[in-house]
């Protein structure tokens, strides 16, 4: 027969954290910026998450377009999916040393999100488009292929805009992380809007 030992209590806690200096409150930066991407294969939506995390993306939308070829849970977005990619961005902030944690939501459809966003402040990738700019910090990134008919005539029908990113093709994930760097870039006086060489 095996003894078994008494199961210990953890010693209650004798030490206190007490700030070195002044505490100080550190605003959100304004404007938000919130970037929409269709998933895409493989790691790549993580990667995508971390990164836009770490750049300072403030809102995080994975999307699910008619050509998203990665369909979590068969034809409807899961939940599981957004607590991962929540997860990742939680890790990447820390890294960052971000102050304020980004929101990253569940998948959504397309649909679902026009109908929540601010069509004045919205803009849609698409090569061709109006300069990124501070005056629409919500982008919308399509999937591989890029948007299909259908969704490029309801996005027109809410009012979107569409913005270029610049004179090449990219994949999705490059996309959404070139819309990120760009507006946080303006956003944080690093860039000037329509500064040229």
């Amino acid at each position: 027969m095996v003894a078994r030992r008494a199961r210990r209590e953890p010693a209650p806690s004798s030490f206190r954290l007490e700030p070195e200096g002044p505490v100080r409150y550190e605003p959100a930066p304004q404007p938000a910026i919130e970037i929409a991407f269709s998933l895409v294969k493989g790691d790549r939506t993580e990667w995508a998450v971390a990164k836009l995390t770490e750049l300072g993306a403030d809102r995080i939308l994975p999307l699910v377009c008619e050509r998203t070829v990665v369909r979590p849970g068969g034809d409807e977005p899961s939940p599981r999916r957004g607590e991962r990619l929540r997860r990742i961005s939680r890790e990447a902030a820390m890294q960052a040393r971000r102050v304020h944690l980004p929101t990253v939501a569940d998948p959504v459809g397309l649909g679902e999100l026009l109908q929540a966003v601010d069509p004045d402040r919205t803009g849609l990738a698409e090569p061709g488009g109006e300069p990124a700019g501070l005056a629409r910090p919500v982008l919308l990134v399509g999937p591989e292929g890029g948007w299909s008919p259908g969704e490029l005539r309801l996005a027109g029908a809410r009012g979107l805009a569409t913005v270029g990113l610049g004179p090449h093709v990219m994949r999705t994930e490059t996309a959404a992380i070139a819309a990120a760097a760009l507006l946080t870039a303006v956003r944080s006086g690093s860039v000037r809007p329509g500064a040229r060489p």
